[in-house]
């Protein structure tokens, strides 16, 4: 089985987000760099079924040189080649015409990726993926177990838990309990360095979508305290200050 885990390179959510050039640039000065949390369970699961049943590994990062250190960190979990677009990810649509093309020319059996991305959270990319490519997809996957060419899927739903399967080819969008995470041992980061890591160049279609600027969050206001026996204050700020019920 040829698996494709396509990953993102997203800042740590440890790190203190800033802009630049009158709010129009991602500050990246001092951020650390990592996996995207979501991929690092589609990369795990992608492991575990490699373990399991034999077969391949390739990683897909749509990004510039600067995303390299992460691209080894995913072979050094397991991985067994990369594949990196030499473009910077600017939007959803971009980065699945980017995928899907690598896919379609890899002939990939599964497709994995994180539900979302934690910088831009859009959540879109895997069904953009799966329309491009004319394959199913779904999302969130919180269970994936593959026999032969079939696959058992638990996903969630508003309300529940969903219980289907399909057959290979599909695309899926990961999240936990799917897996636990991989730390890489000695052994696989020395091995990550020499794994092939090849690099090819988009295509040639231009991003629909221009960014014109970013803006923090509004700071968080004061602390109300309210006597725990005024419940209609309470209910009467929810409502009309918070806006919640």
């Amino acid at each position: 089985m040829k698996i494709l885990v396509c990953i993102t390179h997203v800042p740590d959510t440890t790190s203190k987000i800033s802009f630049t050039d009158n709010n129009t640039k991602f500050d990246k000065t001092g951020v650390q760099f990592i996996i995207g949390p979501y991929d690092d369970y589609a990369l795990a699961r992608a492991v575990e079924l490699k373990e399991a049943s034999g077969g391949s590994i390739t990683v897909l990062n749509v990004g510039e040189a600067e995303t390299e250190p992460t691209i080894r960190k995913a072979l050094a979990i397991g991985a067994d080649d990369a594949i990196r677009v030499n473009a910077f990810p600017t939007d959803a649509y971009f980065v699945a015409k980017q995928i899907a093309k690598v896919a379609e020319e890899g002939e990939y059996d599964l497709i994995l990726m994180g539900r979302e991305s934690i910088d831009f959270n859009g959540g879109q990319v895997h069904s953009m993926v799966g329309e491009l490519m004319g394959l199913p997809s779904v999302s969130p996957v919180m269970v994936l177990d593959v026999e032969g060419t079939t696959a058992k899927i638990q996903r969630e739903i508003e309300g529940g838990k969903e219980y289907m399967e399909l057959e290979l080819p599909f695309v899926a969008g990961c999240q936990e309990p799917i897996a636990e995470w991989k730390i890489p041992n000695m052994r696989g980061i020395m091995s990550a360095r020499t794994k092939p890591l090849n690099v090819v160049e988009p295509t040639g279609d231009e991003s629909p979508v221009k960014s014109e600027s970013f803006e923090m969050p509004p700071a968080k206001g004061d602390v109300k305290l309210i006597d725990p026996d005024n419940l209609d204050e309470l209910v009467n700020l929810l409502k009309n200050d918070a806006k919640v019920l």
